[in-house]
């Protein structure tokens, strides 16, 4: 496949409309409390009986101060003390959640996210870690893939080491912006010393792989500004990088309101910024993955896509496409069989399920064929900008004109506006198309059809 992406502003304007991000299919607007505690031990029992290895993803939701633009769930805190009641669920959960599945399967992922992970002391890492590996069968480390993010300025090469200590072997650094009006704007003050010195650690202890988060469309910036910070994390060299458009939106999340409106760059400055960090990136050896990713030639991410066997879940884009996915925490979301669940959002209902030694399950959704089907096809356009079509009917079992009639009409348009080509025995989507492949996948999605996309955020 080609690894590569072109800037076309009349299609970006002509297709910037709201849609999901397909981290799943079908969607988490679709979750509804009909699906249970119990549904999720069905799930679960399905799950062994099929077998494969496992993922494991645990949310820690503490901060220690908030940043403006975050969307994230999460509980803002000085005192540490708030973790040690919520710790004690969270290895509460774990034993549940471990005695659901066969200790044969091996945990190949394991990610710690946030909030800031980084927020509880070592011995809870090294606890949190340990009672993990009580209940489920890590992978070695050099088969393992476990990964964490970490905010620099609740870090240091005595965390690094102990991240490393406990099993560790990837980290995803948050850093948005080094400008510093920017960084007060949105109330995150983080020097590049900070940063640079925990990349350093990382490197040093050993560490496979390092990821920078940048985000653009925050007050104040400006293409002049960003490539500032763009080429020092360039410089940098990190193995891969998130550049995530940043979704302004106050009446949603209260707290982007201390954020001024005025302040926000305008959508022609984003789309400049945007054109410019793409060629930046590109000229700088890396391959564009898609939805806002980026890694160099031969990291994990790169070969795996241009072999068909990049997947796409909650955390983003990944590797191990054949692992039941566990979610641990409050709030944090799986994917286990045929199903989609999420835990409890406040601390309050979380614990009393847990008190009452009860999952806690607290919404859901069970695929039937329909959804299994589109969502192969939405996985394969996102993750490899292709579907081979003749492929794709062996393996589902139909025909694919006949199965989507509705959607090649839509798909005669992509080709004409230049997005993708496409017959009988293949849709590959062209490097104009690669920044909007989200419209495409809209294309095959019927619970978008019906929402019109109200839910979601601008796709550029």
């Amino acid at each position: 496949m080609e690894q590569s992406v072109t800037f076309d502003l009349d299609l970006i304007r002509r297709y910037d409309t709201a849609g999901p991000r397909y981290t799943s299919y079908p969607t988490a607007v679709e979750f509804s409390e009909t699906f249970t505690a119990d549904s999720y031990r069905q799930q679960a029992a399905l799950s062994n009986q099929r077998g494969g290895p496992l993922s494991l993803y645990f949310h820690l939701p503490f901060c220690d101060t908030v940043c403006f633009y975050c969307a994230c769930n999460k509980i803002i805190t000085k005192n540490r003390k708030h973790s040690d009641p919520y710790l004690a669920n969270l290895h509460k959960e774990i034993a549940l959640q471990g005695a659901l599945f066969d200790k044969n399967r091996i945990v190949e992922q394991l990610h710690w996210g946030g909030g800031t992970p980084t927020f509880i002391s070592h011995d809870q890492m090294r606890e949190l870690m340990a009672v993990t590996r009580q209940h489920f069968n890590l992978a070695t480390d050099d088969k393992g893939e476990f990964s964490i993010e970490v905010d620099p300025r609740e870090a240091d090469a005595e965390t690094i080491a102990v991240l490393r200590e406990i099993g560790f072997n990837r980290i995803s650094l948050g850093v948005q912006d080094f400008n510093p009006i920017v960084q007060k704007a949105v109330n995150r003050i983080q020097s590049e010393e900070e940063t640079f010195a925990v990349m350093d650690a990382a490197r040093a202890n050993g560490f496979r792989s390092i990821s920078i988060d940048l985000i653009y469309g925050l007050p104040h910036q400006t293409p002049t500004s960003f490539a500032e910070t763009l080429d020092k994390i360039i410089a940098s060299d990190p193995d891969r990088l998130s550049v995530f458009n940043y979704a302004h939106l106050p009446k949603r999340f209260k707290v982007q309101r201390q954020m001024n409106s005025e302040d926000m760059p305008a959508p022609a400055v984003k789309l400049e910024i945007l054109q410019q960090t793409i060629e930046r990136l590109t000229s700088a050896g890396y391959v564009y993955i898609g939805m806002d990713h980026f890694a160099k030639p031969d990291d994990e991410l790169a070969v795996a896509q241009r072999e068909n066997k990049l997947y796409r879940n909650f955390q983003g884009y990944s590797t191990h496409s054949e692992c039941d996915l566990i979610g641990l925490g409050v709030t944090s979301i799986g994917s286990v069989a045929d199903s989609y669940s999420q835990n409890q959002r406040t601390l309050e209902e979380y614990a009393q399920s847990l008190n009452n030694n009860e999952l806690p399950v607290f919404r859901g959704f069970a695929l039937d064929e329909d959804d299994k089907i589109r969502r192969t096809v939405i996985t394969k356009l996102i993750c490899h900008f292709s579907l081979d079509i003749v492929a794709i009917e062996k393996e589902l079992n139909i025909n694919f004109a006949d199965y989507f009639d509705d959607v090649l009409p839509k798909l005669d348009q992509f080709a004409q506006d230049g997005l993708l080509r496409h017959n009988k025995q293949k849709i590959e989507v062209l490097p104009a198309g690669h920044l909007l492949i989200r419209n495409i996948c809209m294309a095959f999605d019927k619970y978008m059809q019906q929402k019109a996309g109200q839910h979601f955020s601008k796709l550029i």
